[in-house]
């Protein structure tokens, strides 16, 4: 089928979000009910700092969490947290002091002044507009940031939007004292979350069984295997306790091109293998056989797959083994089908 459909369905009494772009797999989202969700938002209580690593534990209801920051709390003081990855078992959840309050239109920042417009807005008459808009329906708490689909919006609801946000981020702040642990926000399901971020035009499909009128869960079947076949070559993604491992071949293709042409069919499909699949942390690959000057080549490939890959990745570069690193913050949980499809 052509063109851009998001479907909202559930898998195994899970929500879920699939967006299918000409009849290929291109998102996916699975609510994980026993995790916290990504932008969830606590009243934590410090408990004790982790010396050596600048980051201070901190309480949550159900749990603890891990802030990057200790300077300046003592343990018993209450501050608001907001979650920011998904954790790996036996860790405790990645939380942040930054606080942002996103929603499709507008991001307002309570940490940060001022009133800002995407830099991916490039036409000036609509930059005006929607500063115009935001500085005469803003007033705080912190700053704002209007969204590339601002430009698509009508005023009205882009006034709702910016207020709706603006409501929400003073009712948080203002419960921030409390002498105990306290959810006050649960943060987005699978089906909020493409309202907020899938915002290229697309046909919408809420029907029940939309997975499987539309393909996704004949897409999803193909997740259960660490094989990903590629124009030229194939590749194998294996998550590890430690890292996640990519090994890169060329099948029976023997000519002397054949390493480089599996390895930038490889950088290009990467970024869309891991995100389906839910994988981040440190990802090693194991590129095909290539001559040392190919890397560039392969690198720049996987560089301009990453500029629209919505996952935050640092490339890291390449070992003195000859494979190449890459850190990807964990934002969604690892794929698990066996137990939902």
């Amino acid at each position: 089928m052509k063109g851009r459909v998001i479907v909202l369905d559930h898998l195994a009494g899970r929500e879920a979000a699939a967006m299918m772009v000409d009849g290929r797999l291109d998102d996916l989202l699975i609510d994980s009910p026993d995790d916290p969700r990504p932008g969830a938002i606590y009243r934590a209580i410090a408990d004790r700092p982790l010396k050596g690593q600048g980051g201070m534990m901190v309480r949550l209801p159900d749990g603890t969490g891990f802030l990057r920051q200790a300077k300046g709390l003592a343990p018993g003081q209450p501050l608001l947290v907001q979650v920011t990855g998904y954790s790996e078992p036996g860790k405790a959840v990645p939380v942040t002091t930054r606080l942002i309050f996103k929603s499709r239109f507008a991001i307002v920042t309570p940490g940060a002044e001022g009133i800002n417009v995407s830099r991916q807005i490039r036409d000036e008459d609509a930059r005006v507009r929607l500063l115009e808009i935001a500085h005469d329906t803003f007033e705080g708490p912190g700053g704002l940031i209007l969204r590339s689909a601002a430009t698509e919006a009508g005023e009205e609801d882009l006034i709702e939007d910016i207020q709706a946000m603006a409501d929400l981020a003073a009712a948080v702040l203002a419960d921030a004292g409390g002498a105990d642990p306290e959810a006050l926000t649960e943060g987005d399901g699978p089906h909020a979350l493409a309202w907020r971020d899938w915002t290229a035009p697309a046909q919408i499909v809420t029907e029940p069984n939309g997975f499987h009128d539309h393909g996704v869960l004949d897409a999803l079947d193909t997740l259960r295997h660490a094989y990903v076949a590629l124009d030229g070559g194939h590749m194998f993604i294996e998550p590890t306790r430690a890292l996640v491992a990519v090994d890169v071949n060329t099948g029976s293709d023997g000519s002397p091109a054949a390493g480089l042409k599996a390895n930038l069919a490889a950088a290009r499909s990467l970024p869309h293998a891991l995100r389906l699949r839910g994988l981040g942390g440190q990802i090693t690959v194991d590129f095909a056989p290539m001559s040392k000057a190919q890397r560039r080549q392969v690198e720049s490939a996987l560089r301009a797959s990453l500029r629209s890959d919505p996952i935050e990745t640092a490339l890291v570069g390449w070992t003195p083994l000859g494979h190449y690193e890459l850190q990807r913050k964990r934002e969604r949980r690892p794929l698990d089908l066996p137990e939902i499809v």
